[in-house]
């Protein structure tokens, strides 16, 4: 995920020319997150709506309104902490610029230091904002459909939650991107404050992460079906692919796609497992409440 600042003059064309985009953020952060608060407050009223108790018996899954939803809620206002703390983020300095070795970057992750690629930046971003859209595919599925409000609900806790993980460690944490060890990488772009935005790969984690709940839906809805092991290889390989296009732009380092790709699985997965009537594993997310306390939820483990 990126940020992209306007510079003086093309702000003052929008100024003098379109007034109305003056006031537009072009930051690809603030465009996800205000998307997923309008997102919000359409399944709100879908649940507030169509949410009733014979679709959850219906269900594979458990949820519980007055948790689920104000941890949605939560969710995204942390995001949106996130985001405004990359925003305070400040530019690189010249010296700083000048400062920066490939040497000075792990042998793990060294090879792709100076990497950038711009189409690879722009490839990269199809099966990111597609992987956004591909859960609604599973209302082709009856189960799915008449248990819509609870499953969606879950995925928007979902996109929350890992929304959440990395807004915050972006806008906490600084590793400069690959790109800004390039000699060849333009000067705006090595001095950039995006270029401080390397840890870790969102678009990796939010990618693996609807692809990973799209896929443990599918499967608890469809125990028997022969498919499941190709929607979970596809599951597995999409984010994969951005990764790996994400390395070549000269966004991210290996490592950093590491990390996004496994808090992406392991959110996508646990998100809806926790929520499942018959969760074997020993691992369980009870909505709680208590007249002093208030709402909460309790983890716990069985063994």
């Amino acid at each position: 995920m990126e940020y992209w600042a306007l510079n003086p003059a093309e702000l003052s064309f929008q100024k003098n020319f379109c007034p109305f985009l003056a006031f537009q953020s072009t930051r690809i952060y603030r465009l996800i997150f205000y998307n997923m608060k309008k997102y919000l407050l359409l399944l709100l009223s879908i649940t507030t709506i169509s949410f009733n108790v014979k679709a959850q018996e219906e269900s594979p899954y458990k949820t519980n309104l007055k948790v689920d939803l104000p941890l949605t809620v939560g969710g995204v206002g942390l995001s949106g902490l996130g985001v405004y703390f990359i925003s305070q983020k400040e530019s690189l300095s010249e010296a700083e610029v000048n400062s920066l070795r490939k040497t000075d970057v792990n042998s793990f992750d060294r090879f792709s230091a100076g990497y950038n690629s711009e189409s690879a930046k722009n490839l990269s971003d199809l099966p990111f904002y597609a992987s956004f859209v591909a859960p609604l595919t599973l209302l082709l599925d009856d189960g799915v459909y008449q248990n819509a409000p609870q499953v969606f609900l879950l995925y928007g806790e979902t996109m929350a939650i890992t929304g959440t993980l990395f807004a915050m460690t972006a806008g906490l944490v600084d590793r400069y991107r690959p790109l800004a060890y390039g000699l060849d990488t333009p000067a705006d772009q090595r001095s950039s404050k995006n270029a401080r935005n390397a840890f870790f790969a969102g678009h990796v984690a939010a990618t693996s992460s609807a692809t990973f709940f799209f896929a443990k839906v599918f499967n608890d809805f469809n125990p028997d079906s022969p498919a499941r092991p190709y929607v979970w290889g596809a599951a597995a390989a999409i984010p994969v692919a951005v990764g790996y296009m994400r390395i070549k732009a000269g966004k991210h380092f290996l490592s950093d796609v590491i990390t996004g790709y496994a808090v992406g699985t392991t959110v996508g997965i646990l998100v809806p497992h926790l929520h499942k009537k018959t969760n074997l594993s020993g691992f369980s997310a009870t909505p709680t409440y208590d007249r002093i306390e208030g709402k909460g939820v309790a983890l716990a483990y069985t063994f």
